[in-house]
């Protein structure tokens, strides 16, 4: 039975109101550093030719003599060495701490709608779900793979699973399902607007 307790309600600025159920996040134990280092299925040499990072090939000139080892690899040593020059490879969050968590709620994880992560009681983030929330959380935000962290992955992946990682046992996550699309993307806009959730990528 759901109890007040388990309830939060969001409401907009033109007084419309949704209300959002407390769901269970689980999480791994062990935090998980340097995971752009595990992406080693391209040479440096094979992601220089992407049109993504040839802007870097020319600053890369002075490292040739690695241009066959595993790219991940290649970036860990800089990254040990003190040399930033790594950091161009990666998007602005590839160089955070993560973890792994998922909801395990057969309801929720067929669902889609809005959900919300609160920290001590403050919320701090908006999304929306047009698919599955299995899919949006447990093979999204929940785990981040090496790929997520460089500059043509999901640097939005990164910076949320980073914020839920540093929050914490403090975190929440809160679940509000709607069925139709339109009302899903526009629930969602109207929410960031009149809340402006700090973790919301448009502020961060």
């Amino acid at each position: 039975m759901t109890t007040s307790a388990q309830l939060r309600k969001l409401a907009t600025s033109d007084g419309a109101k949704f209300v959002f159920r407390h769901v269970e996040l689980h999480f791994q134990s062990a935090q998980q550093k340097d995971v752009f280092a595990l992406k080693n299925n391209k040479s440096v040499g094979d992601t220089l030719m992407h049109h993504r990072y040839a802007k870097l090939a020319h600053e890369a000139e002075k490292y040739s003599a690695f241009m066959d080892i595993p790219l991940g690899e290649f970036l860990l040593t800089l990254k040990h060495e003190g040399n930033p020059f790594y950091k161009r490879f990666l998007n602005k969050h590839g160089d955070k701490r993560y973890s792994t968590f998922s909801i395990e709620d057969p309801e929720v994880l067929i669902g889609k709608g809005l959900y919300a992560y609160y920290v001590g009681g403050r919320l701090r983030y908006i999304g929306r779900c047009r698919d599955t929330m299995k899919k949006r959380i447990n093979q999204g935000y929940g785990k981040i793979h090496p790929k997520n962290c460089y500059i043509d992955g999901q640097s939005t992946n990164c910076h949320l699973n980073a914020k839920i990682t540093e929050a914490g046992k403090a975190i929440s996550f809160w679940f509000c399902p709607l069925n139709s699309d339109d009302e899903i993307c526009s629930a969602e806009s109207l929410l960031i607007s009149h809340h402006c959730p700090a973790w919301n990528v448009q502020r961060s």
